[in-house]
């Protein structure tokens, strides 16, 4: 080993990653050359990350008594560590959209993410290796490798047969809390559904312990419970709705559900149920019910607006002793009734654009015998008789789908109205093709179809 120059000296960091040279001069004002300060580097260790350009520098411009870095070696780059990609929002912004002409709105927040079952939630990143370093000793410095991450695996989620795939187990609302995955199959809000919480649309069952305010819409995929009332709002459910209060609409709430509907009461409201519908008063409404009205309690009220009814309806008390319309129609489905309205308005619309089809054809045949017919209008001859034999053909088509739906009308005609007080004059009662205008208070009474009357019989 030679001996190292005391003028040189060496000073390697404790990480091994840096080396200093210091060059002092010589007592006979010797310059080292480049060759021999790298082996005095080699000696001490200073293997890699030389900077052999700086050395030059050091000795060209006799740079003496300064520690100067002269090697360097390469820090290792650690490894990613793996990570979650979602597939849903998992930052819920509660800030109201701005729209295009400036207004606020605080309806449609967004709040509510809804998945299906099978539906990926979130997936597995892999880590991404590193790179190892190396020491100016010529040492490798191995890199930290990255951590794997893990599916944050709630309720109602499973993996997916890829094993880095995360899936909703059932339809629900997506959550993200506490570093798991949730999906729940109801949604609960614990005041009003008012400007905090803005519109809500949820593919399960939901439950408001306070009132849905005017103006705002609530839709659920299963069951809706209201605790308070619904004022001018649209409610909609693909199962059962009960309000425990009431609704008081103003003329502008719509409920629809595709089961039953319990309401307390039910003040100038449009009501639809697929099934049934259960109050105590319904004052001033629309209401649509494919199977049973049952109007019981204290009041069992039921007056004013227009009442259809598929099966039956059970009430206390129809119309008042004011005389206030109340129109009343029972024993044929809602549905089935707008079905016949839409299909005899369609046939009208299409008998009249029939007629001015037949209009313009004749006009160009008369134009044909003066030989006056250009190519144009000849052209629009051929379509236009085109068009009237598809007139034709679709108005024969609803004609007949027409004819099955009054075939059904006659046959399902065969509702109840069974009131156990008084119904008063002013209610119009229509059981399928029979009417009955009440001219004067009947009491306890059943009445029902019998060919094109309606029979008045004591309640049994």
């Amino acid at each position: 080993m030679e001996k190292i120059p005391e003028n040189i000296y060496v000073n390697i960091s404790p990480d091994k990653m840096k080396a200093f040279i210091t060059i002092s001069p010589s007592s006979d004002n010797k310059i080292p050359s480049l060759n021999e300060l790298l082996n005095i580097l080699k000696e001490k260790g200073v293997v890699y990350g030389i900077n052999e350009s700086l050395l030059n520098v050091i000795l060209n411009q006799k740079i003496f008594n300064q520690e100067i870095m002269i090697a360097e070696g390469i820090y290792p780059i650690d490894g990613t560590d793996g990570r979650l990609e979602f597939y849903f929002n998992i930052k819920k912004d509660r800030k109201p959209i701005i729209l295009e002409d400036g207004r606020v709105d605080f309806r449609n927040l967004g709040l509510i993410e809804n998945v299906k079952k099978g539906q990926k939630l979130c997936s597995l990143i892999p880590p991404l290796p590193g790179k190892d370093g190396k020491t100016v000793t010529g040492e490798i410095v191995n890199y930290r490798e990255g951590k794997p991450a893990k599916l944050p695996i709630g309720k109602n989620v499973e993996i997916a047969k890829e094993s880095d795939l995360l899936v909703a187990s059932i339809d629900g609302q997506v959550s993200y809390t506490n570093g798991k995955i949730n999906v729940y199959p109801y949604y609960e809000v614990q005041g009003d559904v008012d400007n905090s919480t803005g519109n809500i649309n949820f593919v399960g069952n939901i439950t408001i312990r306070g009132s849905v305010l005017s103006g705002f819409k609530v839709e659920a995929g299963g069951d809706i419970e209201i605790w308070g009332v619904v004022e001018g709002a649209t409610v909609k459910a693909g199962g059962d709705i009960i309000i425990k209060r009431g609704v008081q609409g103003n003329n502008k709430a719509l409920i629809i559900s595709e089961g039953d509907i319990v309401a307390r009461y039910i003040e100038h409201g449009n009501v639809e149920a697929k099934n049934d519908i259960k109050a105590e008063a319904i004052m001033h409404s629309n209401i649509k019910c494919g199977g049973k009205l049952e109007l019981s309690g204290r009041k069992g009220l039921l007056v004013g607006g227009s009442i259809k009814v598929g099966k039956e309806i059970n009430a206390k008390v129809i119309g008042s002793h004011l005389a206030i319309a109340t129109e009343v129609e029972v024993g044929v489905a809602p549905a089935l009734r707008e079905t016949h309205k839409a299909l005899k308005q369609e046939i009208n619309k299409l008998e009249n654009d029939l007629k001015k089809t037949e209009q313009i054809i004749n006009i160009l045949l008369k134009l044909g015998e003066s030989n006056m017919l250009t190519q144009d209008k000849n052209e629009l001859l051929e379509r236009s008789l085109k068009t009237k034999q598809l007139y034709y053909s679709r108005i024969s088509q609803l004609t007949n789908e027409l004819e099955v739906v009054d075939e059904q009308l006659n046959k399902e005609a065969s509702g109840k109205v069974k009131c156990y007080g008084v119904i008063y004059p002013g209610t119009r009662i229509t059981i399928g093709p029979a009417i009955l205008l009440v001219k004067e208070d009947l009491h306890y009474c059943t009445l029902y179809r019998d060919g094109m009357d309606i029979k008045v019989v004591p309640l049994k």
